[in-house]
């Protein structure tokens, strides 16, 4: 217990004052009252209470302060007291929905898992599968607060078990591809090697097999050399090029190019006489039209040309379209042509040589030169494929982005 110090400042004005009474009115026993009633009267005086009240439990964890720190944060969290979900910072409400606040926190979640781990104490993590859609899948953390304040945080998951999904997809269809050129490779060979050769088999079958095994160890190449194709432009898609080129320059290369392969009547350029310069990776680009104007001659119509259609739009971009006259693609094919291995008539595509990569190397290639890819095409009617680039000054200046439709 702490001891009242003496109020030694008034106990001298007491004594000063008494003595002041006693000595100037002559009246002894008057300034000895006086003296006696003001020094009491200093004792009597309430102490001061300690302005400084204790914290109280849990300052920490007040909902203001809790709302102040958890609202600009970019994963959703929620607050619950009771069961009852007291606090959503904007990423939860935007996940979630605003209407959860004050909400029950079973109903606000509406997942077995989740709810599960609400009745776990001592909090606990979950792998909750479609809280906010069928393919969703979200990492649930319970972290007790005291005895009856919990904090959820959420995690999305969606995006990595998306980017899995899409390389185990890849790597069996890439499995897949080049086990059925080397399937005919092997099987062709083997059939030469027990008949001796070739010593107990017709020379037109010989010729035969030979042609097959020819045929399928090219396709094998093809695919190998687009694979790695689109190895590289992946890995360098975040990179913009910084050398600078003509695209109608080079598109008339690639005409030439292919119209002495397959001759004049099979390749159409419209070329504007205005210089197109672009910035980027000539080799890509030029792959890219290539890839396109492969596309128009294997499926379009062989009577009809293949047309290359270049100009320059008001809004600073270079425009190439490549137009074939072909049977044309349903349109419930056209969202996923971009994919790896896709393909609207598998037979057709390996008969004459494709890979099912021609047009996902073209999408990369597009969007590591912030370009955009649009893909129409009517039964009937055949084919065009528009890709817009910027021109030179406006290369940093678009995202990324391609569309197909």
């Amino acid at each position: 217990m702490q001891h009242r110090p003496l109020p030694l400042p008034g106990l001298f004005l007491a004594f000063v004052g008494g003595i002041a009474i006693m000595v100037l009115a002559g009246e002894f026993w008057l300034g000895l009252s006086v003296l006696t009633i003001w020094a009491a009267s200093l004792f009597l005086t309430p102490r001061e209470k300690d302005t400084q009240a204790p914290p109280p439990p849990n300052a920490l964890f007040q909902t203001d302060r809790l709302r102040d720190f958890l609202e600009p944060l970019g994963l959703p969290y929620l607050v619950i007291e009771s069961g009852r979900i007291i606090l959503a910072n904007a990423a939860a409400r935007e996940v979630l929905g605003g209407h959860i606040v004050q909400q029950d926190a079973r109903v606000a979640l509406r997942h077995p898992e989740a709810v599960r781990l609400l009745d776990r104490e001592g909090g606990g993590q979950a792998i909750v599968r479609g809280l906010t859609g069928s393919r969703s899948i979200w990492h649930v953390s319970l972290l007790p607060i005291d005895a009856t304040s919990t904090m959820v945080e959420l995690v999305n998951r969606t995006a990595e078990a998306d980017i899995s999904r899409a390389h185990t997809d890849f790597v069996a269809n890439a499995s897949h591809e080049l086990r059925t050129p080397l399937a005919s490779i092997i099987g062709y060979a083997e059939t030469l090697i027990e008949a001796g050769g070739g010593a107990h088999i017709t020379p037109e079958t010989s010729l035969r097999f030979l042609r097959t095994i020819l045929r399928e160890s090219k396709r094998l190449q093809a695919l190998v050399e687009d694979l790695m194709s689109l190895s590289r432009i992946e890995a360098e898609k975040h990179e913009l090029p910084p050398a600078i080129f003509d695209l109608g320059d080079m598109a008339r290369t690639v005409a030439s190019g292919t119209a002495a392969l397959h001759g004049e009547h099979r390749v159409n350029l419209e070329c504007t006489d205005a210089p197109l310069p672009v910035r980027g990776d000539r080799q890509q680009v030029d792959q890219l039209l290539r890839n396109l104007v492969d596309n128009g001659l294997k499926y379009g119509a062989e009577d009809a040309p293949v047309t290359i259609t270049l100009s320059r739009l008001d809004n600073d971009q270079a425009e190439m379209v490549v137009t074939d006259q072909g049977a044309g693609i349903a349109a419930e094919h056209l969202p996923h042509l971009t994919r790896r291995f896709y393909r609207t008539d598998p037979g057709r595509s390996r008969a004459v040589g494709g890979t099912g990569l021609g047009l996902a190397i073209v999408k990369h290639i597009v969007e590591r030169h912030r370009g955009r890819l649009d893909i129409r095409s009517r039964l009937g009617e055949g084919t065009a494929i528009t890709v817009r680039l910027p021109l030179q000054g406006d290369a940093g200046d678009s995202a990324p982005g391609h569309r197909a439709g």
